[in-house]
């Protein structure tokens, strides 16, 4: 999948996914692409190297995940023991969709929570 259709994908979860780049005073993150649900992050990803896509994913289902998909590893910037790292340019298109729907879910459940 393409920067811009994973993008056209995040925003179409649902009326309450914001996106925005946070990180721009950082040289080395100013290109970081996060998106929203619940104030909270579910995927990121830096626009200028599209390779590695860090999605939130349940503790129990990480190690699983890696074993069975190449594409599937550790995440940028974050603690393996919640996030995934995806290959974007590996990972098939349905894959990476059902993995970013599960991350949205995530962070909205745990929205609806707080």
């Amino acid at each position: 999948m393409n920067i811009e259709d994973y993008r056209d994908y995040c925003l179409s979860l649902g009326a309450d996914v914001e996106e925005k780049m946070p990180f721009q005073k950082f040289k080395s993150a100013e290109g970081v692409l996060v998106f929203y649900v619940s104030g909270h992050m579910f995927s990121f990803f830096d626009c200028n190297d599209f390779n590695v896509i860090s999605l939130k994913c349940q503790p129990g289902r990480i190690g699983e995940l890696k074993a069975q998909y190449e594409c599937v590893g550790d995440p940028y910037n974050e603690s393996p023991k919640h996030w995934i790292g995806v290959n974007a340019g590996a990972a098939p298109d349905d894959l990476l969709r059902e993995l970013t729907r599960n991350s949205y879910e995530i962070v909205k459940a745990r929205g609806l929570r707080v």
